[in-house]
């Protein structure tokens, strides 16, 4: 078991050094302008060459080293946004408030919160290579985008034309000795449903689906977790066909690229109906249980009385077609690769739903290696919606990354990891979507690859990152750089 106590004692101290400052700044998706700013600051502190653009995106660019100048360039890319949960009870202000990091024996957490290792990581390393004086290495290009997470937005407005390199190094990938070279593409879609409101006093309840894992999207898809928002969609459904009950108001998740964990609604109901529903609550709760015992369980359905009330609740008309849009939409693995065995290759999740006065809004991220299921999914989706008289958009939209049959850094990489490990790494394709893509349609001929020390649970509040990986692919990363002219 590991001896470190504090993370001011954890290897390599560059990379914590930054890692902690970058923890210490507000960086959600589209709050990334502090983070942005932190990098251009430290280009400067450096004297390195360095543009930012008006979506914060950042590049910084650092001359190759005596007897390097032949050797060709490397892009060493991440993203600084991050996903931004928390536990349900813990107090926080992520457009203002850093991340409290906390060290149990190998793993670094943040409390109560995700870590931001996705892309934290990427950041760190690049920073810390730049500001290694003593590192042998040709031309550094490190590209910072932002709004990764919602869709990669930054890494499609990024302007690449001032860069010289043709070997892209990506670091958001989690699993240790796995090469990443191809991914999904992706898209978000929103369907938004007018609703009707009116008056009534009856009895309230709260009602509850908790418990469950979430997790990324992409990564953890293919894992058959429960989505509390189609659960709950599915629980009301159940519960109509008991007893007459109007919907106050329904919320669930808050990242359409994160499974949600949790999702509410305050329902109104006769006061001879209480037994009942309380019945049914207890029934739906066995069901879940007994469905996600092995993947998901925690599941968990509970209600709460809170007493006779009197306030606006969704119209008959409005509530049916809520509830056939949450019982109906699509969700979760929708195809398997026929190529890859155990590749998911199409998806969707319902990540976000939220319920106005004036609309119910449900958000998806939808993923496929196939451009062509992707666009059919999302036809289906609007379908779907305008037919019941909503409205559906698409937005955040970016490609597949294919993969290189011959690929000179895959196999340089490769090598080098054999080399310092003795072991291959495994050569994999993601369903979870990677900037890779958008940087192989900007730049011609472009060899990518995406890497990563290992890191659990991301896009969760149990994100956890094995500080003896980040060292050794530390080790591994500065090997690469330095002898990159004998690819």
């Amino acid at each position: 078991m590991s001896t470190i106590k504090t993370i001011e004692e954890l290897e390599p101290k560059e990379f914590y050094k930054y890692f902690k400052e970058i923890s210490a700044i507000p960086r959600g998706s589209r709050n990334t302008k502090g983070i942005s700013d932190y990098c251009v600051s430290f280009a400067k502190a450096h004297n390195l060459e360095y543009m930012q653009d008006a979506s914060n995106n950042v590049i910084i660019i650092k001359e190759a080293s005596a007897g390097y100048e032949n050797v060709p360039a490397v892009i060493i890319q991440g993203h600084l946004d991050m996903v931004c949960e928390k536990e349900l009870d813990y107090e926080i202000d992520f457009e203002k408030e850093g991340l409290t990091l906390e060290l149990h024996d190998n793993f670094l957490s943040a409390k109560g919160t995700t870590l931001g290792a996705d892309d934290g990581v990427a950041v760190a390393y690049s920073l810390a290579l730049l500001a290694d004086e003593k590192l042998a290495h040709p031309r550094l290009e490190i590209v910072l985008t932002t709004d990764e997470e919602i869709g990669l937005l930054g890494a499609s407005a990024i302007d690449l034309s001032s860069l010289k390199g043709k070997y892209l190094i990506n670091i958001d990938s989690d699993v240790e000795g796995m090469f990443l070279t191809s991914c999904a593409g992706g898209m978000t879609s929103e369907c938004e449903l007018p609703v009707e409101y009116h008056e009534e006093t009856m009895t309230k309840y709260t009602v509850k689906v908790t418990g469950l894992q979430g997790g990324h999207s992409g990564a953890e898809i293919d894992k058959y977790r429960g989505n509390s928002n189609k659960l709950m969609g599915r629980f009301l459904y159940y519960l109509g066909n008991v007893l007459h009950y109007g919907v106050i108001s329904l919320n669930g998740g808050s990242k359409d690229n994160a499974i949600p964990r949790e999702t509410v609604a305050e329902l109104f109901i006769e006061e001879k109906d209480c037994t009942l529903l309380e019945e049914t609550v207890a029934e739906f709760d066995k069901i879940l249980k007994n469905e996600f015992a092995t993947n998901d369980p925690g599941a968990a359905m509970a209600a709460k009385k809170d007493g006779v009330a009197t306030a606006d609740m969704l119209t008959p008309k409005s509530k049916e077609f809520v509830q056939f849009m949450l019982m109906n939409l699509p969700n979760g693995v929708q195809n398997m690769s026929s190529d890859i065995k155990g590749l998911v290759q199409t998806s969707l999740n319902m990540g976000i739903l939220t319920l106005d006065k004036e609309k119910c809004k449900m958000t998806f991220s939808v993923r496929s290696s196939v451009n062509s299921e992707k666009q059919a999914l999302s036809s289906q989706l609007q379908y779907i919606t305008e037919f019941l008289g909503g409205e559906y958009s698409v937005n955040g939209e970016y490609p597949a990354w294919p993969y290189k049959k011959d690929s000179k850094l895959r196999d340089y990489m490769a090598g080098k990891y054999e080399e310092q490990f003795g072991v291959k790494p495994q050569i994999e394709a993601i369903h979870a979507g990677l900037e890779c893509g958008l940087f192989c349609e900007k730049i011609e001929g472009l060899d990518a690859i995406s890497l990563g020390p290992e890191v659990f649970d991301i896009h969760t509040p149990k994100e956890r990152m094995n500080v003896q990986s980040v060292e050794r692919y530390w080790t591994f990363l500065r090997k690469v750089v330095t002898e990159f002219g004998q690819m």
